[in-house]
């Protein structure tokens, strides 16, 4: 009688085993940590509405405000610290609530100059108990000389606000937020990200009212 040749029938049952192994064992890591947490992370849930705003608000990222990205995937923005004009430690958190147009700049970024005066115009059209521009300056050696650039150019509907340690920009840059000056986010009421920017735009033009308001009512 000739031979039987079983291999490939042992071949089949081993890839059977192993399959029903590799089962049982993802079966208990998400058991343990939940099927939830293996797909997605902590910022999908509260973050989710904030990417459906950026798509609606996306159509209007044209023009003076063209550079805009939209975010495409959700990301809550970490905790940023920096100190108010009368030295108060301040937080992002603080506007949770309010749509914020979140600006970095310092005086010696000739874009971040240019852009201060449209930041304050957007701040008086549109500022309220729905929104509110933070701009913190940057500056790390003289701390009168933005407050006396800010009064030079007639800036005065946006509160003063600072670190001079520059550590908001290096959280964002860690963040893959952050690659040059100006930098600027626009964030949701629960703290999560619309769009941002890596320089500056003319923020008080139609185009700049026109997607910060549509952020503003989507959010």
């Amino acid at each position: 009688m000739p031979e039987v040749n079983n291999e490939p029938s042992n071949t089949i049952r081993r890839t059977k085993l192993a399959l029903l192994a590799l089962a049982a064992v993802v079966a208990a890591v998400a058991g343990i940590y939940g099927i939830g947490r293996l797909r997605s992370n902590p910022a999908d849930a509260a973050c989710r509405g904030a990417v459906q705003t950026a798509a609606r608000i996306a159509p209007l990222a044209h023009g003076e405000v063209a550079a805009l990205a939209v975010a495409r995937t959700p990301f809550h923005v970490p905790p940023l610290g920096f100190k108010d004009a009368q030295g108060h430690d301040r937080t992002l958190a603080d506007w949770k609530g309010r749509t914020v147009l979140l600006n970095l700049w310092a005086t010696w970024c000739v874009p971040c100059r240019r852009e201060m005066p449209a930041l304050d115009a957007l701040q008086a059209k549109l500022g309220g108990p729905k929104f509110q521009v933070v701009a913190v300056n940057i500056d790390t050696r003289d701390p009168e000389k933005p407050l006396a650039f800010l009064k030079q150019v007639g800036v005065t509907h946006l509160p003063y606000f600072s670190d001079e340690s520059a550590q908001i920009f290096e959280d964002l840059k860690t963040a893959g937020k952050a690659f040059g000056m100006p930098t600027t986010l626009i964030v949701d009421p629960k703290g999560c990200e619309i769009g941002n920017m890596a320089g500056p735009a003319e923020w008080a033009s139609d185009d700049g009212v026109k997607l910060v308001s549509a952020a503003i009512s989507g959010s």
